[in-house]
C-alpha cells in the first residue's frame, strides 16, 4: 500500500453492500466516497447506520456523500455494490470517478459479471471480482442490518496487469489488505472465474428458491422436500462447474448446506428486489451458468425450470 496515505476508496452503489463494507473501511481510517442516488438527502443530514450482530450499532456521519461521480474526487479503489443490471448504466460514473491507474472490484454474485463491463471501461484501469460471503440487507435510506458473516474474497479478471502474474496478486493482495485493515476477512482467489463458481453453489438454490416459494433460509432447510432440492440444485452447479473445467469439491457444497442450518434466518438478497421491484439478477447467477455449462456439453434440468420459472416472474412483476 501507500506509503505516505492510505488508498481513497470510492463506494459506487451505497445499498446494503456498499453501505456496509464503505462504513467499515472508513472507520478503519480509510477516505471513503459514497456515490448515491436516491438516498443522497437522507445520508447527507442523518449519516449512514449499519446496526451489526458483530459490530454492534455503528453510525458514520459526516458522510463523504456524492450524488454525482463528477464531484467525486479521483479514487485508487472503485467498490462497485450495485446489482449487475446496473453495470452498464454505472459505466461512465466508474471512470469519472476512477484515478489514473485505478482497481475497480465488483463486489457481485453471478458468473462472468465482470466481462461485459470490462468492454466499456478504459484498459487503464484493473478489473478485479468480489465474492462477498453475508447475510445483510438494508433496512430503509442509509439504513444497513447486518445478521452475519462478512468476508470478501478477491480475484483479479483484466487489466494492465493481466500479463503479470506477480503484478496482478500484489495487486488482488493489495485489496485484500484493504479489508483485513477494516476487521473483514479476506482472501485472495487464484481463479476467479473457479471462484464464481464456488459462489452460486448457495447462490443457485437460496435466492431462487427464497423468490419462487416466498419463503426465508430457515423454512426453506425445516421442509424435507425444499431441503432435497437444495441439494440437487447444489450438485447441478457442480456438474456445470466440473463441465467447464472446475472441479469443486463435495464436501465444500455440503458444508454450505450446514452452515445455512446453523446461521440467522435470513432473506436472500434476491428477494429484496421482488419485493421492492427490482429486476432479478437472473442472467448472471442463472442465464450465464446455464450458457457455460452447455457449451461444454452439459444440461442442468433442475437449474433452468428454476430459471424459467424465475422469468416468468421478473416479467410479470416488472
Amino acid at each position: 500500500m501507500d506509503a505516505v496515505r492510505k488508498p481513497r476508496v470510492g463506494i459506487i452503489g451505497t445499498g446494503a453492500i456498499g453501505g456496509f463494507y464503505g462504513v467499515m473501511l472508513a472507520r478503519a481510517g480509510f477516505d471513503v466516497h459514497f456515490l448515491l442516488r436516491s438516498e443522497f438527502s437522507t445520508v447527507v443530514e442523518q449519516g449512514l447506520r449499519l446496526n451489526s450482530t458483530q459490530h454492534g450499532a455503528l453510525t458514520l456521519d459526516p458522510v463523504q456523500a456524492y450524488a454525482s461521480a463528477e464531484q467525486m474526487p479521483p479514487c485508487d479503489w472503485l467498490l462497485v455494490g450495485a446489482k449487475t443490471t446496473s453495470n452498464l448504466q454505472l459505466a461512465p460514473a466508474i471512470v469519472q470517478a476512477a484515478a489514473p491507474d485505478a482497481k475497480v472490484l465488483l463486489l457481485q454474485n453471478g458468473l462472468d459479471v465482470e466481462d461485459e463491463l470490462r468492454g466499456v471501461l478504459p484498459d487503464s484501469l484493473h478489473l478485479l471480482g468480489g465474492l462477498c460471503f453475508i447475510c445483510v440487507h438494508r433496512a430503509g435510506p442509509g439504513q444497513i442490518e447486518h445478521q452475519a458473516l462478512g468476508a470478501v474474497n478477491l480475484g483479479y479478471h483484466s487489466g494492465p496487469a493481466a500479463a503479470d502474474p506477480a503484478l496482478s496478486r500484489a495487486i488482488v493482495e493489495e485489496g485484500a489488505g484493504l479489508f483485513r485493515e477494516a476487521g473483514i476477512d479476506s482472501q485472495a482467489m487464484g481463479n476467479l472465474h473457479q471462484a464464481r463458481w464456488q459462489k452460486l453453489v448457495w447462490n443457485v438454490p437460496y435466492n431462487g428458491l427464497s423468490v419462487l416459494l416466498r419463503a426465508s433460509t430457515t423454512p426453506l432447510m425445516a421442509d424435507p422436500d425444499c431441503r432435497q432440492l437444495i441439494q440437487d440444485l447444489m450438485q447441478e452447479v457442480l456438474q456445470g462447474a466440473a463441465a467447464c473445467g472446475h472441479v469443486i469439491p463435495q464436501a465444500y457444497a455440503q458444508q454450505l448446506f450446514k452452515s445455512t442450518e446453523l446461521m440467522p434466518d435470513y432473506w436472500p438478497s434476491m428477494y429484496h428486489d421482488f419485493l421492492h421491484q427490482r429486476p432479478l439478477e437472473l442472467a448472471a447467477i442463472y442465464a450465464a451458468p446455464l450458457a457455460a455449462a452447455r457449451a461444454a456439453g452439459c444440461e442442468l434440468p433442475k437449474l433452468r425450470a428454476l430459471y424459467q420459472a424465475l422469468s416468468f416472474i421478473d416479467r410479470h412483476s416488472a
